[in-house]
This record gives C-alpha cells, sequence and structure tokens, in this order.
C-alpha cells in the first residue's frame, strides 16, 4: 500500500512540476506589452470603418439576437428593449442592461427573491458581458470608456480598444487586425482573466445574417473553436 502511495505521490508531482514548466513557457512566450498607438481623430477613423465594414447601423436597428454560449448558456437578446433572457439550467433572468437592480430572476419559471434572485442575476449579467462580447466585439467600439488608438503594425494600421470602464473586467485591451477591407479578421487580447499577453483570436467565416449585417461563424484560439451555436438575427 505504501509503495502505491509513494508511486502516485511521485505522480502528482510530476504532473505539477510539467504543468509548471508549462506555464512558464506560456508565460514566457506570450508577454508581449499593450502596444502604444494615436488617439484622437485618426482611431476614430479607422474606427469608423470598422463598423462600416460590418453594417454596425443594421446591426444597432436589430429586433433581436439569439445565441448558445458552451452549450449551457442561452440569450435571447432584445436589443431595442436593452433587455436580454438568459436562460440556463432551470433559471431564467430577465437581465435589463442598463439596469441590471430592475431584473428578474426565475427558477422553474417561479420568480425567484432574495439572496437567490441577487445570486442568479450576478450570474446573468457576467455570463452575458463574457458570451455577448464574443458574439459582438467588433460593435463595441464606441461604448462608454472606450479608449481607441491607431497602432502601425508591419506598415499596416491596426485597432487597439481599451476598455476602462463597464463590463465585468474593466481594463481590457485588445488589438484588431483588419483585412483590406476593414472588415476584422483577428485580435490580440490583454485581459484580466487570462495570464498570458498577447494572444491572438481569430475571427473568420463572416456571413450575412437576416439582420443586414455579417457575424463571423467561426472564432477561435489557436485551432480551439469559441463554442458559439444556434445564432439568429430577428430583424
Amino acid at each position: 500500500m505504501k509503495k502505491i502511495l509513494k508511486f502516485l505521490l511521485k505522480g502528482f508531482i510530476g504532473v505539477v512540476a510539467l504543468l509548471l514548466i508549462v506555464f512558464i513557457v506560456l508565460k514566457l512566450t506570450f508577454n508581449e506589452e499593450v502596444p502604444e498607438g494615436t488617439t484622437g481623430k485618426p482611431a476614430d477613423e479607422l474606427a469608423m470603418k470598422m463598423l462600416d465594414a460590418i453594417n454596425h447601423k443594421e446591426f444597432t436597428q436589430a429586433s433581436e439576437l439569439h445565441w448558445t454560449f458552451r452549450g449551457v448558456n442561452r440569450y435571447r437578446w432584445k436589443l431595442q428593449q436593452n433587455l436580454v433572457d438568459v436562460y440556463w439550467d432551470d433559471y431564467r433572468v430577465a437581465y435589463q442592461t442598463r439596469y441590471p437592480q430592475s431584473s428578474f430572476a426565475f427558477k422553474n419559471e417561479i420568480k425567484l427573491e432574495g439572496k437567490e434572485k441577487e445570486e442568479a442575476i450576478a450570474y446573468a449579467e457576467k455570463n452575458f458581458n463574457n458570451d455577448s462580447f464574443w458574439m459582438v466585439a467588433p460593435h463595441k467600439l464606441f461604448d462608454a470608456g472606450v479608449k481607441r488608438s491607431v497602432v502601425q503594425v508591419d506598415d499596416k494600421e491596426q485597432l487597439l480598444v481599451q476598455y476602462s470602464s463597464g463590463g465585468s473586467t474593466p481594463g481590457d485591451a485588445y488589438l484588431w487586425e483588419l483585412d483590406e477591407n476593414y472588415q476584422p479578421v483577428a485580435f490580440k487580447m490583454w485581459v484580466s482573466i487570462i495570464p498570458l499577453n498577447g494572444i491572438r483570436a481569430k475571427w473568420q467565416d463572416w456571413e450575412m445574417t437576416d439582420g443586414g449585417f455579417p457575424l463571423s461563424r467561426k472564432r477561435s484560439l489557436y485551432g480551439i473553436q469559441i463554442p458559439i451555436t444556434q445564432v439568429k438575427v430577428v430583424p
């Protein structure tokens, strides 16, 4: 028995050591600093070109946007009402995006109160902030508290977007890479929830929706696809 425990302990220590080495290597590889760029009119003009490329005006006029994230969280976002129904397990939260304190929460369609209500709303808010960003991040260039900068990378203009407020993780930064038509193809991230700096995510396979604006159908991190399914736009 002691030999088995000793073997298991050695194996555990070996796995921990391997994971530590992998983390150190990744940390040394992804250690880019947030680049500096030019703010003001040049950045705003580049941002507007990017928004024009993805038909931002049509996006703002859409009635609803539906999707499922990770096969767990389901969303029915009523854009004109600033309301999103968030579903998971037996829960539903009617989340008010502008006034979260006015939201309602249900379990098995029974209205929740007190701490259980607060916890359900907090879950909906945190997950909606993250999951909706992966859906429509290119449309969030002029949100409140956003700083925009033009960064020159290999003689091409890229758009650095820094969020000083709002969402669940203020302080995050994204460097958007654009194609010749100013459509987004990827961004590099500096985010608090990932301890690696400058990780690149691709935004590919843009397809036109019923709302008259395109959405990326394939967002991925080094070959691992972000799990977004059941996408539907209601004009």
